[in-house]
This record gives C-alpha cells, sequence and structure tokens, in this order.
C-alpha cells in the first residue's frame, strides 16, 4: 500500500491533523509504467477533467514515467497520513467512522497491515468529527497496582493432591509447594490442611473504555485470570469475539475455545483458519478487562483423548506426550496461547516481543 504521493497541505498544523473546510489538499503523484489520466483518476477517486485541470493537461498530452502530476482533492473525501501507533481501529474511532467503512474505502480488510506515511481516505463529512484526545493511545504507563496476599486453609478431601488444588483455587502448582514447605513427591493424606495463597490484585486505572487493564502477568493477571477461568476473548481490531476457558499454563495463559462455535469465531477472526498470528485482544473476566495477546494455533494436545495424561500423538507436532486438551468436543485438538505483560514463552522462557507490542496496543499504550 506504501506509494509515492506525498502530501501538499496549505493549512496550519492543526488543521492538518483534523481538516477543515478552508483548508486546501493537494498531492504529488510520480507517474508508473502503465499509468494513463483515466486510471490515475480511477486510483485517486477524482474526475478525469479535474486531474487533467489541475495538470494542464488535453487529451493529446503524453505522460512519461517518472513524470510527476498534482492529484487534487475530492470533494467527497481527504487522505489521513498513517502516523505511529495508529491502527484502522483508532483511526475509524479518531473520525468516526465504521471500521468497515473504513476498511471498504481503503481496499482493506480486518487483516490488512498499516504503516506510517500510508495515506487512508476519509470522508469529507468526518473532516470535523476528529476525536484526537479519545482516539489517540496513552503515552502514560500506569503504576503496576500493589497486590497483598491473604492466607486460607484447606482440609483435604479423597482424591486431593496439589495438582488439583492449584486448578481449584488458582494458585500455580510451584507457588501451593512452596507455601506448603512440600515438593512434587510429597504425598497429602485425607484430614491434612493445606496453605493457600490468595492473591488480592486491585483494578488498575485504563487508558479508556476499549482499551485493558496493563497487567503484569507474574504478580497480577495470571491470579486475576486463574486456571479454570471461562472468559471472553475480544479481538481489538474488530471487536469481534468468542468464549474460551484457560486450562493450563505457567508463564502465560493456554486457553482452550469452549464450544465448535466458538472455535470457528476464533478461526474467522484469523482469517478463517487457524494461525501463529499474533493479534491484540482484550480479555474480559469477573468484570475486568486486561490488555493481552494471542495467537489462534491450537498445540500439545488431542481432542479425542483424556486430558492430563499420556497419548501417542499431540497436536502441532508436539508428538507424544501428556495431552494438554481439557476442553472435549470444541473442534480443537490442544491449546491456544494467550500472552499479558512480561509473560514468557514456555518452550524457552523468552518474552515474546511481538507479542508484547500487541499488549501495549490492547493497553492503549505507545
Amino acid at each position: 500500500m506504501k506509494n509515492k504521493l506525498k502530501k501538499i497541505i496549505v493549512s496550519t498544523i492543526a488543521a492538518s491533523l483534523i481538516g477543515t473546510s478552508a483548508t486546501a489538499y493537494a498531492w504529488t503523484y510520480e507517474v508508473k509504467s502503465g499509468d494513463t489520466f483515466w486510471k490515475i483518476s480511477q486510483r485517486y477517486g477524482v474526475s478525469l477533467d479535474k486531474l487533467m485541470e489541475s495538470n494542464n493537461a488535453t487529451e493529446n498530452t503524453i505522460l512519461y514515467v517518472g513524470q510527476k502530476l498534482t492529484i487534487p482533492d475530492n470533494n467527497d473525501y481527504f487522505y489521513y497520513e498513517v502516523k505511529s501507533g495508529d491502527t484502522p481501529y483508532l483511526i475509524s474511532e479518531k473520525f468516526g467512522i465504521s471500521l468497515e467503512n473504513l476498511l471498504s474505502l481503503n481496499n482493506l480488510n480486518q487483516y490488512s497491515i498499516i504503516y506510517p506515511g500510508d495515506k487512508l481516505k476519509i470522508p469529507a463529512s468526518n473532516k470535523s468529527t476528529a476525536n484526537i484526545t479519545n482516539s489517540t493511545p496513552s503515552t502514560f504507563i500506569p503504576e503496576q497496582p500493589r497486590t497483598y496476599i491473604t492466607y486460607k486453609e484447606h482440609t483435604v478431601q479423597p482424591g486431593d493432591n496439589f495438582w488439583t488444588l492449584s486448578l481449584k483455587y488458582g494458585v500455580p502448582v510451584k507457588e501451593l509447594l512452596k507455601v506448603n514447605n512440600a515438593d512434587t513427591n510429597t504425598r497429602l493424606y485425607v484430614g491434612d490442611t493445606v496453605t493457600i495463597p490468595v492473591h488480592n490484585v486491585p483494578e488498575m486505572e485504563r487508558a479508556g473504555e476499549k482499551y485493558g487493564e496493563y497487567l503484569d502477568w507474574w504478580n497480577g493477571a495470571q491470579y486475576v485470570i486463574p486456571i479454570g477461568a471461562t472468559i471472553k476473548v475480544i479481538d481489538f481490531y474488530t471487536g469481534k469475539s468468542f468464549m474460551a476457558k484457560r486450562t493450563t499454563g505457567a508463564s502465560h495463559a493456554d486457553v482452550e475455545a469452549l464450544t465448535k462455535e466458538d472455535t470457528e469465531k476464533l478461526k474467522d477472526i484469523w482469517g478463517g483458519n487457524f494461525s501463529w498470528v499474533r493479534r491484540p485482544v482484550i480479555v474480559e473476566y469477573n468484570g475486568r478487562k486486561i490488555a493481552a495477546s494471542a495467537s489462534g494455533m491450537p498445540h500439545a494436545g488431542n481432542d479425542s483423548d483424556r486430558g492430563g495424561y499420556y497419548t501417542s500423538w499431540r497436536s502441532g507436532d508436539y508428538g507424544p506426550g501428556i495431552n494438554l486438551d481439557y476442553v472435549k468436543n470444541n473442534g480443537m485438538n490442544g491449546h491456544f496461547d494467550i500472552h499479558f505483560l512480561n509473560s514468557q514463552r514456555h518452550k524457552d522462557g523468552k518474552v515474546d516481543e511481538k507479542h508484547q507490542e500487541n499488549v501495549k496496543i490492547a493497553a492503549g499504550i505507545r
């Protein structure tokens, strides 16, 4: 989508941001092989007569590769130059145009990537409705909340072990073992008392209604969205959503779609198929919205076999091993990943930079 158009603005800097009826816009365009006045007029939505008049041309004028033409403004729309941090969704919010109309007007779709310097058409009627304050990501990064821990006791029942208790109370099993001075070989007996840590995580300030809390995984998000939580995953760019369940995951959230219908909704967001592409999302649970980033590729599981036990085949070329698929008959083999601020990959313990960029987008932070 990048082109060699250069914007010539006869206006003040403020007018260039939101536009006014007194602002005059024009563009220079470098002629390419195969171009004609007709093709250029159609490409930029201006009348052929207006284009030729702006360039002192006639029907006999010949175009040459490399020649510079002036592209006049169309009274029906104007061009907006994409800036760092912009997304189609944020631009649609800025100018009060629906995301669908913005994408259609610019021959884009929900998977298109825009870059600083790109030019997007905006209906002229939306020039004066630009909402600069509410649509621009914030440079303010809120402080992490002051969390605190309280404790309660659990009396061991038949079938209890540290793993089942970690699932029951949403506490990582390693933390549960440490608090109880236990290790993986420690056995529990009916009537034993197990200490359960309870993490209290105050709600953070958000950049705006459409953004999520910029909540650290280690001190907050993993407790606010515990293992076993049924969550709503909202795609930041399109607003489409589906229901899912956090089933496992220590360094980030391992998540499974709740039903076959939810799996189809996930695939629709990612272009109709499962995909490793990372997208900014909002995770909604228990009245809170948390900024996150998700990839849409299930892995490490077998939907037709029992979860948590050895299986001879696992999705994503993971081979035989523990079956990390707990939600059955949902049209998905295994789980997909959701990352939060400072979460890490399970395979190497490293922070995934692309996921972290998306978390910032979902939090409204540049």
